[in-house]
């Protein structure tokens, strides 16, 4: 079949992707930035990627008009706080004007579980996209999650955050909210499952996995995995806003995400019983199960896909393609250059930095800073990098947006997201004399951008100059 998938930068998407790939599907990609797509060359030779943004349609589409099937997996909750809802409709009344004049016979859509009479502002939202969808008349099959469990997923990654590194939690009492969760792998099972099947055409199916829990006994149980002792202790007077706050400070989401889910998490999310599972031979995980593939995969530096590299999950909302040149003029820079010992062995370092690895170089002042960011709502340290030695074009590396990473070409471009009066980048490239170019540009943004960078210059000369040398030399 030939499947354009939506969403295809998001965290389901790309693991989707491999997944239609595995089943020899032809698969076109709908992405808003192609150069952002974060999949190895191999991959993006055996698909077509074309640039749309629903929330901005093109003039002339650029649908295949033979697509068989589509996937909607495009969801805006981290984009905003108050109107998010909006944005949603409006990006799906887009994708349905798009995909109307095609050759599609089924729509495929990941939703929210709702089967509660008071839902949240994002659940809502997910009822919403549904029924527009439903209402267009073309078969539309409807899979509705609660919490998806699996390395890189949002809710794993807060949990791992919160158990990690606090033992003794202060908590509001939608902890004790009951949810369903599911692994990632049997998403990833219904989704190919449904495809193409016309007796789920016009149906709308609850998923979750063999448990039922609340939010504290998945904390408790992943401290149980892990072999942590935790301690939670549940207040009455925690509001959205201050356990908002907490999320945002403790864990690597975002605020706007942080308030999201909090608005969310006081309503019982737990899916209906239905047949889907035994019609399609899939087998549940459990939450504990679930764990355990989501840690052998992170051991094996193996993680397809992070909700971390979505573009909202710092400053981006739209395309990274004019920050991919550095400006010639109105720029301050430190740069440096160093012999490389070995000019693989200095690649591979650069190809590394950042995430648990560090920055090679004064490591504390970069968690300061990254503490100072979070301080300010940036976004901090704290979304590390998705793969310890595999980096491409759009991912997030701590508080760096990845613009280039070309290995052939010796050459990797970061922007920075962190809250700073201007816009930055940072640049390694290594020549053909085995060289190791290290350069840091700043286009300050007034009087406050120039008084920013030249009360850095004192850090970043002690800074810069380990970090190129030690990449260089590996001391």
């Amino acid at each position: 079949m030939k499947v354009l998938l939506t969403g295809a930068n998001g965290y389901i998407g790309v693991r989707l992707l491999y997944e239609l790939l595995k089943k020899d599907h032809e698969v076109v990609c709908a992405v808003r930035s192609a150069s952002r797509l974060s999949v190895p060359a191999e991959i993006k030779s055996q698909i077509e990627i074309i640039e749309i943004d629903f929330l901005r349609p093109p003039s002339v589409n650029p649908i295949p008009l033979d697509v068989d099937a589509a996937y909607y997996l495009i969801h805006s909750m981290t984009s905003s706080t108050e109107s998010f809802d909006k944005l949603e409709e409006t990006s799906a009344i887009n994708f349905l004007n798009l995909i109307a004049p095609t050759n599609c016979k089924q729509i495929v859509y990941l939703s929210g579980i709702v089967n509660q009479e008071v839902l949240s502002k994002h659940l809502l939202s997910r009822k919403r996209v549904e029924d527009i969808l439903c209402d267009s008349g073309i078969p539309t099959t409807v899979l509705r999650a609660g919490i998806i469990v699996g390395s890189g997923s949002s809710s794993f990654e807060i949990i791992r955050d919160l158990c990690e590194k606090l033992p003794v939690m202060i908590t509001p009492k939608w902890v004790n909210t009951q949810t369903h969760p599911i692994a990632i792998r049997n998403v990833m099972s219904y989704l190919i499952g449904v495809l193409g099947r016309a007796e789920f055409y016009n149906q709308s199916y609850d998923i979750g996995g063999k448990d039922i829990l609340t939010y504290k006994e998945m904390m408790q149980q992943y401290s149980e995995n892990r072999g942590l002792h935790l301690t939670i202790v549940t207040v009455p007077v925690m509001t959205p806003t201050l356990s908002s706050y907490w999320l945002y400070f403790v864990t690597s989401t975002s605020y706007k995400l942080a308030r999201n889910l909090v608005n969310s998490m006081s309503v019982e999310v737990v899916a209906k019983p239905n047949s889907l599972a035994k019609d399609l031979n899939i087998q549940l995980y459990s939450y504990k199960e679930a764990l355990d593939m989501a840690f052998a995969k992170i051991e094996q530096n193996n993680v397809a896909s992070s909700w971390k590299d979505s573009m909202v999950s710092g400053r981006f909302k739209h395309s990274i393609n004019r920050f991919k040149r550095v400006p010639k003029y109105g720029c301050l820079r430190d740069a440096q250059t160093y012999k490389a010992a070995s000019t693989e062995e200095a690649l591979n370092r650069i190809w590394s930095i950042g995430g648990q690895n560090g920055y090679y170089y004064a490591n504390f002042l970069w968690k300061i800073r990254g503490y100072i960011d979070k301080l300010l709502g940036g976004v901090g340290l704290r979304r590390g990098r998705t793969n310890q030695d595999k980096i491409y074009a759009g991912d997030s590396l701590d508080f760096w947006r990845v613009l280039v990473a070309d290995r052939d070409e010796k050459r990797l471009l970061l922007f920075a997201e962190m809250k700073i009066p201007g816009e930055a980048w940072l640049e390694f490239e290594i020549d053909n004399e085995g060289m190791v170019h290290q350069t840091a540009s700043f286009r300050p943004r007034g009087l406050w951008g120039r008084l920013y960078w030249y009360s850095m210059l004192p850090f970043h000369y002690f800074i810069f100059a380990g970090m190129i040398r030690h990449i260089a030399t590996g001391k």
